[in-house]
């Protein structure tokens, strides 16, 4: 019998898995129930998919395009006059807003990456991306800080069941960010020679 070409089934298996671990945790994901979830033969995922490590990079490398999607959204870190601080704690609220199932299950497979050394490279590639693109409004040090708190309050936000405080959100990164000088400030005063 001819094998018939499917371009879509590795996509299908990927989305699969993730409302496996959304419904039932990472406990629930196998090789099985993804292919039943996907409506796929158990050879399917596992052609595509050699290790369950290798299911769960492709679906955090997934789950990490939520919040990149939410950053690119709003576009302000191209513009020098945007305010820094009020703008990552709308985006933060912007992604915490949005389903709490995909939120929830971002930071599953994030998480994941504890227990799962094959792992840390994607979920490092979350903060590295992110810190690379606050970077050119701050320092480098600056941005991975940034990052850190942001991950912070995600989690406190996602363990605790509080809402998201955007203010205190900002408030919280502000204290992070350097002041830029307003272009009508005047220029600092420089030391008088003795």
């Amino acid at each position: 019998m001819a094998r018939r070409y499917d371009p879509e089934r590795r996509q299908r298996i990927i989305d699969a898995a993730i409302r496996v671990v959304a419904r039932k945790g990472l406990a629930g994901l196998t090789h099985r129930s993804v292919a039943a979830e996907a409506d796929v033969p158990l050879g399917s995922t596992t052609y595509h998919f050699r290790t369950l490590d290798d299911l769960m990079t492709a679906a955090l490398r997934q789950a990490n395009e939520g919040f990149a999607k939410v950053v690119a959204a709003r576009g302000a870190l191209s513009d020098p006059r945007a305010d820094l601080p009020t703008e990552l704690a709308a985006w933060l609220g912007a992604w915490l807003a949005g389903e709490r199932t995909g939120v929830e299950l971002e930071y599953e497979l994030y998480l994941a990456a504890l227990r799962r050394p094959a792992l840390r490279p994607v979920a490092a590639e979350w903060a590295d991306a992110m810190a690379a693109l606050l970077a050119p409004r701050t320092d480098p040090l600056t941005a991975r800080a940034l990052v850190a708190l942001m991950d912070g309050i995600c989690l406190q936000v996602l363990l605790t069941d509080t809402p998201y405080d955007k203010e205190y959100a900002r408030q919280a990164l502000a204290r992070l960010i350097p002041p830029s000088p307003s272009p009508d400030s005047p220029e600092p005063p420089t030391a008088a020679p003795h």
